[in-house]
């Protein structure tokens, strides 16, 4: 086998049947990272005569981390991420009378056991050596994006162990559209109106949308060295968006809003091509993030290319009145996900 090398490396991941079974990859993941073994090797410490301490250690917990850097967000695989770490819909609901396939993914309010996520098992590795996460969930997500580039989505996964493996062969490399931040738009509404009803113009200047999922490893001695169980708690999930403003009057608007402490409701949607058929809903692959929240910081004037701007930070929280936490929506033409 050539030794490895970076164009070498790839992701592959499949749907497990039953949360921790591994299972072959049927699909690549068009974006980068790398596998972590995280196991918490031990040396011990004793009293035996050695100034140098002996070689002594041991295994005391396996765990294994999964790192998708920064890519391209897509509107047929970000849909993947969602799936593992906020609630397994990797089934789409078609739009009635048209081709579109309806990804909803609605974060928990009262009850985290309305969600449960997909696990995956994840490939990753070179040319030389690939390994394998069984038991994958996303923990955290960020989608980051500026003008003159794309909507960026990265992920950090947590997995029972890593283990060397060989890449499951003959996938096909899918067909994917990546979003480009310009085509966002940025809708702003009282939590009395309907969402959506207020486009800003000319005022969304960039964003850092920062996801804890709420789920996280729950260690337990059960006869194994790897978690047998994740769990979903209040204080491991939080959602926050970091906007980038221009200073106009919308901006102005938003910070006395932060003033007052006046809750409000954000919409945030990208519409991509036209989907082979309109239904009753859609007409475009759709990406839309939909939160309730305050504002919680407005920072002082940055410069953008000469250009006056300023960043807000909303943190989203249920409002009662809206009815409203934090919803994510894609829509592809994929009968499922891979």
């Amino acid at each position: 086998m050539a030794d490895g090398i970076e164009g070498g490396r790839k992701i592959q991941l499949g749907k497990e049947g039953t949360a921790g079974t591994a299972v072959p990859a049927t699909a690549i993941y068009r974006g980068k990272g790398l596998p972590e073994d995280r196991r918490v090797v031990t040396f011990i410490e004793e009293d035996i005569g050695l100034v140098s301490g002996a070689d002594r250690t041991g295994v005391a917990q396996l765990l294994a981390g999964f790192s998708f850097e920064p890519t391209p967000a897509t509107f047929e695989q970000t849909p993947i991420l969602l799936s593992a770490g906020i609630d397994d819909a990797v089934t789409g609901v078609t739009d009635v009378g048209g081709s579109g396939k309806i990804y909803p993914y609605p974060m928990p309010i009262t009850a985290p056991t309305t969600n449960t996520p997909k696990t995956y098992t994840l490939e990753g590795g070179d040319n030389n050596q690939a390994e394998e996460v069984e038991y994958g969930f996303v923990e955290s997500f960020k989608l980051t994006g500026k003008p003159m580039d794309f909507l960026l989505a990265s992920a950090e996964w947590v997995g029972r162990q890593v283990t060397p493996t060989t890449f499951t062969g003959a996938l096909t490399l899918p067909t994917v559209e990546a979003i480009p931040f310009s085509l966002g738009k940025l809708y702003i509404d009282d939590v009395s109106g309907t969402i959506g009803s207020t486009l800003t113009s000319a005022t969304f200047m960039g964003m850092e949308l920062a996801v804890k999922t709420g789920w996280q490893v729950m260690v337990s001695g059960d006869g194994q060295l790897y978690f047998t169980k994740i769990k979903h708690t209040r204080e491991a999930m939080e959602v926050v968006l970091n906007i980038t403003f221009e200073h106009n009057a919308t901006a102005s608007a938003e910070k006395a809003a932060w003033r007052a402490q006046t809750a409000r409701q954000l919409r945030l949607e990208w519409l991509g091509t036209a989907l082979a058929t309109a239904g009753a809903l859609y007409t475009y692959k759709t990406a839309r993030i939909d939160l309730a929240g305050k504002w919680e910081k407005f920072e002082k004037l940055g410069s953008q290319n000469g250009n006056d701007v300023i960043n807000g930070v909303f943190r989203a929280r249920y409002n009662a009145v809206a009815d409203l936490f934090a919803e994510f929506l894609w829509v592809n033409e994929l009968a499922a996900l891979a």
